[in-house]
C-alpha cells in the first residue's frame, strides 16, 4: 500500500527524515487512480536493485507484502493478466457464490485460499475463466525470471511474543488516529480511494470509510482496526512460515536495534544477497 501517493499515515510510511538518512524505494510511485500489481512491483524492484548494486551498495528488501516478495525472488507465474470487465463482473457477485464456483472448478485452490479475502477469490476465478485451467496449476511451478532467487541466501524474519506484538499494534493504531487517519482518508476519497479496489480494502482505510458512512462510532472503529490488524499479523506469520525458509529471530521488548543488526548482518562481508 505504500506505493500509493496520499496513503501515508495508514501505511506507516517512513518519515521524510528517515528517507533522507536512508534511501527508500517503491514509495509514492503511483496515484490512487492507477492500477498496481505484482508484475509492476517486480519491474520497479528489479530496476531499483540494479541501481543500488551499480552504486556498490547492498539492497535490503523489507516489509510484510509476502506475495510480492515471493514474486520477486521466484518469478511470476504464467497466469493471464487482469481483465477489467471480467473482474468488475466477479466483484459484483456475493463472496459466498464465488466460493461455490471456486470449490466446484478448483478444489485445491478452494482448500487453501483465504476465504475471507474477496480479492484473492476474485483473482483465482478470473484466472480460471480466462485460461480454462485450475488456478492451482498456474501458480506452480513459478518461473524464475528475476535472477535474484539464487542470491537470496540471507532471509530473516523478526518475530515478537504475541503480548508484545499486540501491545505494539494497539499503540500504532492509536498513533495513526492521533496523527489524522480520518482526515487522510477523507482526502484519499477525493483522490479516488473508493474506486481503487485494492487500496479501499486496506486495513485502517476500510474501517474509517465505514465510520465516515455512519456505520460505527470513532471509538468502535479504532478498536476494530486493532482487531483486524492483529488478525492480519497472525495470518501474515503463518504465510511467511509456509512460503519461506527464513532464519527467525525473536525480538524482545528491550532489544536495541544495534544488537539486532549485529545478529543479522555479521559478518557483513559474508552477505550474498538480500536480508
Amino acid at each position: 500500500m505504500q506505493v500509493y501517493r496520499g496513503l501515508d499515515i495508514g501505511t506507516a510510511k517512513p518519515t521524510a527524515e528517515e528517507r533522507a538518512r536512508v534511501p527508500h524505494h517503491l514509495i509514492d510511485v503511483v496515484e490512487l487512480t492507477e492500477p498496481f500489481d505484482a508484475a509492476k512491483f517486480v519491474a520497479l524492484a528489479r530496476r531499483a536493485e540494479h541501481d543500488i548494486r551499480a552504486r556498490d551498495h547492498l539492497p535490503v528488501f523489507c516489509g510484510g507484502t509476502g506475495l510480492y516478495l515471493k514474486a520477486y525472488l521466484e518469478g511470476l507465474g504464467d497466469a493471464p493478466p487482469a481483465d477489467a470487465t471480467l473482474r468488475q463482473e466477479l466483484e459484483s457477485v456475493p463472496l459466498a457464490k464465488l466460493l461455490e464456483e471456486l470449490s466446484a472448478c478448483d478444489p485445491e485452490t478452494f482448500a487453501r485460499i483465504d476465504k475471507q479475502n474477496p480479492r484473492r477469490v476474485v483473482r483465482a476465478l478470473e484466472v480460471i475463466r480466462l485460461s480454462g485451467k485450475p488456478f492451482s496449476e498456474q501458480r506452480a511451478p513459478w518461473t524464475f525470471k528475476s535472477g535474484l532467487a539464487h542470491q537470496a541466501s540471507r532471509l530473516h524474519g523478526l518475530q515478537r511474543t504475541p503480548s508484545v506484538l499486540h501491545a505494539r499494534i494497539n499503540a500504532r493504531v492509536d498513533e495513526m488516529f492521533a496523527r489524522g487517519l480520518v482526515e487522510e482518508t477523507r482526502g484519499a476519497v477525493r483522490h479516488g480511494l473508493e474506486q481503487n479496489q485494492i487500496a479501499v480494502r486496506a486495513i485502517g482505510y476500510r474501517q474509517v470509510l465505514e465510520h465516515l458512512r455512519g456505520e460505527r462510532s470513532l471509538s468502535e472503529t479504532i478498536e476494530l482496526v486493532k482487531i483486524r490488524t492483529r488478525q492480519f499479523a497472525k495470518r501474515q506469520m503463518t504465510w511467511f512460515r509456509r512460503q519461506f525458509s527464513a532464519e527467525w529471530i525473536s525480538v524482545e521488548a528491550d532489544d536495541e536495534i544495534a544488537s539486532l543488526v549485529e545478529r543479522i548482518a555479521l559478518p557483513l562481508s559474508s552477505w550474498e544477497g538480500t536480508g
